[in-house]
């Protein structure tokens, strides 16, 4: 059986979109450029940052006037850097670190591994609500709007001051830009933003200085910086991206068209019999295309409704199709998570596939 692999995140759906815009987006790099470890603003380039808040202004999914940028090797090097910064300096006792389930499972696995003095995972937020702990323990709530696996858009539980919001799919090829972000510490992807995983490069938008120097300090202990030939490369990208905007070159259009497609037809295959189900996302305005748009979200959080279907992982790697199981993100086995954004062969196999499953307890109607 030919196994279908959608359990990574991985954007290629956008890779038609930069063929078309293969010789606008191409960087060439002389041998003897960007030698150096340092730009004119120590590891981050002016420009790249000056090109990110103009594209966060023009799509209008955060605030950035208030905030200061710095830069990481994707979202997943920032997010450990975070953690450490709003840790409390000489604290008695750790940071409790928490997120609501189902949650992004690297938000657990990097607190763990890094095990530091300062901060430690205490599980998910349902556990502390109404605790009267929270008011005297120094939280950090891990807050992922659109979230990931199941693309709702959330806030903070708790309340807490310290709070990480994780807004790596709030574009509108993934979700609604009702309003614009405004948050104290905001974490954004470049993988998500452009498709281009494979660079590792996100950011993050902070508020208070303070913060931003121990990120800061973080960073320069860590790994001297992010590369300054993947800086170089997403400048490109966003000089695309804001120059085609608006006009029939919009990444953002078309990412969304092939979205919704791909949501509708999975739904429309889903519904022929009960024995799974997906995330209900409604519909919702959206200032960036300034009408009600539909749901297009990166990944299907699929529920198997039958009884004797406890491990929804396993039902589908029966029929072919390698999934993210639902307790990752501690949630139960009856969930686990789908990819939509691989290429278009992936994701025409995965409805062939999906026809098959559905169909051997019956198809209701087609």
């Amino acid at each position: 059986m030919l196994l279908l692999v959608l359990d990574v995140g991985d954007p290629l759906f956008l890779e038609p979109y930069w063929m078309r815009h293969s010789a606008k987006s191409a960087v060439v790099v002389s041998g003897w450029h960007r030698m150096s470890y340092l730009t004119n603003n120590g590891f981050i380039s002016v420009e790249l940052e000056r090109h990110i808040r103009a594209l966060h202004r023009a799509v209008g999914n955060a605030v950035e006037e208030d905030k200061f940028i710095v830069f990481g090797s994707g979202c997943t090097q920032l997010i450990n850097a975070l953690v450490y910064a709003l840790s409390p300096d000489n604290a008695t006792t750790p940071a409790s670190v928490v997120a609501t389930a189902p949650y992004y499972p690297l938000y657990k696995a990097q607190t763990n591994l890094f095990d530091g003095r300062e901060y430690e995972w205490k599980g998910i937020t349902s556990k502390w609500i109404n605790s009267s702990v929270v008011s005297t323990k120094n939280f950090i709530e891990f807050v992922t709007s659109p979230n990931n696996p199941d693309g709702l858009l959330h806030k903070s539980v708790l309340g807490v001051k310290s709070v990480i919001y994780d807004h790596a799919y709030y574009w509108p090829h993934f979700s609604a830009i009702p309003a614009p972000a405004d948050e104290d510490v905001m974490l954004f992807s470049g993988s998500k933003t452009s498709g281009h995983a494979s660079s590792r490069f996100g950011w993050a938008l902070i508020k208070d200085e303070k913060v931003y120097d121990k990120v800061v300090q973080y960073m320069k202990v860590n790994t001297m910086g992010v590369s300054r030939d993947t800086q170089l490369r997403v400048l490109k990208l966003i000089k695309v991206i804001l120059g085609e905007m608006g006009g029939g070159g919009d990444i953002f259009e078309f990412g969304y068209k092939a979205l919704k497609n791909r949501w509708r037809k999975l739904n429309e295959i889903v519904s022929w019999s009960n024995r799974f189900s997906l995330q209900q996302i409604d519909p919702q305005y959206c200032t960036y295309f300034s009408k009600m748009r539909d749901p297009s979200p990166a990944y299907a959080w699929v529920k198997c409704e039958f009884e004797e279907d406890v491990d929804c992982a396993k039902v589908l790697k029966e029929a072919g199709i390698i999934s993210r199981r639902g307790t990752l993100f501690e949630a139960s086995s009856r969930y686990t998570r789908l990819s939509l954004i691989k290429t278009e062969d992936d994701f025409d196999l995965l409805l062939r596939k999906m026809v098959a499953v559905v169909s051997e307890n019956g198809v209701s109607s087609i």
